[in-house]
């Protein structure tokens, strides 16, 4: 007996042995090297060195238009993209706790009924028929199974194969709520900047209407030399084509208008009302002073960048949990209840009670086509995760460069501007006088006109340009979502 048992010992831990240097076959993982993290600049190009960075100042103090503040507020509440985002977090959140449940064993209640009928002349047959169940009373032909008791499983987790699959539903849902706040950075940004687009088309259509304004007051001058014979039809003509030029760009103007309300209310989650604004102080608006701080304060503000991360690391964690699968896995199945053939054999005891144990420990030799592509998939996720880590940065590093850039060109721009549109203003003023007194001609008179129209939209044009930029760069270092 004790030899028996030696070599039965004997024989599982050569078992064991066995699937254990199946394991040892596995393909080993591409090692991945983040060179774009490691070489991130000190400091953005043409920029100062500065701990000072506005993406962290929240966004209520960052924007100081009331109605905008509203109006980011609302849609923050109501956003549909935000909501679906919200609820790709709850998937992954559900995600985490079914990996957790399986590192625990599995019990379940079981109650079932059923009857067998076996052939005579079979080992199963032949013995009921010479077996009593009872003194004096054999096994009947059709015999019935009755039980009912509770049974559990159990994959042991002895490569921590589980834990790594937990570790990368965690990794993961930590990324889709860094998706979370980036949507919120990106929503604010949206409205914000809409605003502003909607602030300079009404600033335009007053401009179109100041224009015409003009244009009427020159065409009853026309009009009037016309019949002092100081000016031809030709002169009226022209003028009147300006002033219906204008008001089809002044309808145009409208639907523009309209349109990007709509977009707003669709932003904000309702449907067509006007928007709240005031746009006479839009050409007054001061930008504000923007801070970038230093590169590597990236990697900790900007969502995107470390969702990025996150899935660079589920990616990394996928990729071993894959490996594993070439490793031998141990389960555990155990039943204990009460069984008998007839309902009311049930409560005998300790007769009718019933139970099993058994441990299996298997892992793959053959054919393994299925868990090498798995393995391979995953291999390939990490790297394309690594690209899109590096790809991010680096285009958040070139974002801001560009930003910071651009504010600084369209300070200059904006100043030139405001000469030119001062300039033609007196030259508007000159040219008409000069009309009146039939010192210059109608085309003199319409060229300084559109010059000065021109200029002035192109004026607005800079002005929400500015502001749009310096929304873009709060954006771009990861302001608004904390």
């Amino acid at each position: 007996m004790t030899k028996l048992f030696h070599n039965h010992k004997n024989i599982v831990a050569t078992a064991f042995i066995s699937l254990a240097l199946i394991g040892c076959k596995a393909p080993m993982a591409t090692k991945i090297q983040d060179r774009v993290k490691e070489t991130i600049p000190q400091n953005f190009e043409n920029q100062t060195a500065s701990e000072n960075n506005s993406g962290i100042t929240p966004w209520k103090e960052f924007f100081t238009d009331p109605n905008l503040v509203n109006l980011i507020d609302e849609a923050l509440k109501n956003n549909q993209e935000l909501m679906i985002t919200l609820q790709q977090i709850e998937i992954a959140k559900s995600d985490v706790m079914y990996k957790n449940g399986k590192l625990s064993p599995t019990v379940a209640a079981r109650l079932g009924a059923g009857i067998e009928k076996v052939g005579r002349y079979t080992s199963t047959g032949a013995g009921d028929a010479s077996t009593e169940i009872t003194d004096g009373k054999e096994v009947p032909e059709n015999l019935g199974n009755f039980e009912g008791g509770l049974v559990a499983n159990w994959e042991v987790d002895i490569w921590h194969k589980l834990r790594t699959e937990k570790q990368a539903a965690v990794a993961h849902y930590l990324s889709t709520v860094e998706g979370k706040n980036f949507v919120l950075s990106s929503l604010i940004a949206e409205v914000a900047d809409n605003y502003y687009e909607l602030l300079s088309l009404d600033n335009q259509l007053d401009i179109i209407h100041q224009y015409m304004d003009l244009q009427k007051k020159a065409l009853e001058v026309a009009k009037i030399q016309k019949q002092a014979m100081a000016a031809t039809e030709l002169a009226v003509k022209k003028f009147e084509a300006e002033l219906a030029k204008s008001n089809a760009a002044e309808y145009d103007l409208k639907q523009q208008i309209t349109e990007k309300e709509n977009q707003i209310n669709a932003l904000l989650g309702r449907y067509p009302q006007p928007i709240v604004r005031t746009k006479e102080s839009f050409m007054s608006i001061v930008p504000q002073t923007v801070y970038t701080g230093i590169p590597s304060q990236l990697l900790a503000n900007r969502p995107d960048i470390k969702q990025a991360e996150l899935e660079l690391q589920s990616a990394k964690l996928d990729v071993e949990s894959a490996r594993k699968e070439f490793y031998p896995s141990l389960e555990i199945n155990a039943a204990l209840g009460l069984e008998a053939f007839k309902p009311n054999y049930l409560v005998k005891m300790p007769e009718s009670i019933a139970y099993s144990l058994v441990g299996e420990l298997a892992g793959p030799l053959i054919n393994k086509s299925a868990i090498q592509a798995q393995f391979k998939s995953a291999d390939t996720r990490q790297i394309q995760a690594l690209y899109e880590y590096d790809k991010t940065i680096l285009s958040a590093y070139l974002d801001i460069t560009n930003q910071m850039s651009a504010i600084k060109n369209l300070d200059k721009y904006y100043e030139m501007k405001s000469q030119e549109v001062k300039a033609l203003d007196q030259g508007i003023d000159i040219a008409n006088q000069l009309f009146r007194n039939m010192r210059a001609d109608y085309l003199e008179v319409l060229m300084n006109q559109r010059d000065a129209l021109d200029a002035k939209m192109e004026l607005i044009e800079a002005k929400e340009r500015q502001l749009s930029t310096v929304v873009n760069i709060y954006k771009s270092l990861g302001g608004g979502w904390k």
